[in-house]
């Protein structure tokens, strides 16, 4: 973090890694000032309700991320499981009352765990739950000929005009179909997202350390900011930390 210039890391686990919660808890613990941490959960588990309280209120856990896609996350899992199904929707009523952020990677589009719709039934029910949705919504930019794809990103990105949405773009140059830096296909996704949501409703990220297969740590925010460069000085802040701190250490 220091040698790309990087003051503070919200710590969002992929569980394809294995499930990380005290070894994410020591991290923020040791560096409060550096670190923010996301426990994971599996609503489905038998003992889901108690280990909810134990991440809580034990760990101090107040952001949970939900891997839902169906390669690595829970719909593969579990594929009849559903944003605003009973497996889940406890978890949204205890998180908006306590101020709990939760965020959501939901999958490429076309997928069975992309559920656009599932969340904006989720954000109308519960209008002051934080909930931030990973990647930019995956926009399909291997597959941008495809117009259906397109229409289903831009449904979920526009989830972002809900005022307690927010989108993060990391991982992105996993989708620029084997591009090297600076990734140039990824200009006309994030320009859209500007247009239609706003700079203030994005954050960057990298989801190292998968993405080191793409670039080093300054290259993959280097990248974002030389994509970004027309905006002014007041929006790239947005997106390089102020939304960041609002929404996760707010």
């Amino acid at each position: 973090m220091a040698w790309a210039g990087v003051e503070r890391a919200v710590l969002l686990q992929g569980p394809f890694y294995g499930e990380a919660n005290n070894f994410v808890a020591d991290a923020v613990r040791q560096w409060p000032t550096r670190f923010v941490g996301a426990a994971h959960l599996d609503p489905c588990a038998p003992s889901a309700r108690r280990k909810f309280l134990h991440l809580k209120d034990r760990l101090g856990f107040r952001i949970f991320k939900f891997e839902m896609s169906v390669g690595t996350g829970l719909v593969g899992l579990y594929p009849n499981l559903r944003l605003d199904g009973p497996e889940m929707t406890w978890i949204w009523e205890v998180a908006e009352e306590e101020g709990l952020v939760i965020t959501l990677d939901l999958g490429s589009a076309g997928s069975a765990s992309y559920q656009t719709a599932g969340v904006a039934t989720m954000v109308e029910r519960h209008p002051h739950l934080r909930v931030v949705i990973a990647h930019l919504g995956q926009p399909p930019v291997s597959q941008r000929a495809d117009r259906q794809l397109d229409r289903e990103w831009e449904q979920q990105l526009r989830l972002a005009e809900y005022p307690n949405v927010w989108l993060d773009l990391a991982g992105l140059p996993a989708y620029a179909a084997g591009e090297d830096y600076p990734f140039p296909s990824l200009a006309p996704y994030l320009r859209r997202a500007v247009e239609l949501v706003g700079a203030h409703k994005l954050m960057w990220g990298t989801d190292l350390p998968a993405l080191m297969r793409f670039g080093t740590y300054p290259q993959l925010l280097q990248c974002i900011m030389t994509h970004f460069a027309y905006l002014t000085a007041d929006q790239q802040a947005q997106i390089f930390g102020g939304t960041a701190m609002q929404v996760y250490w707010g």
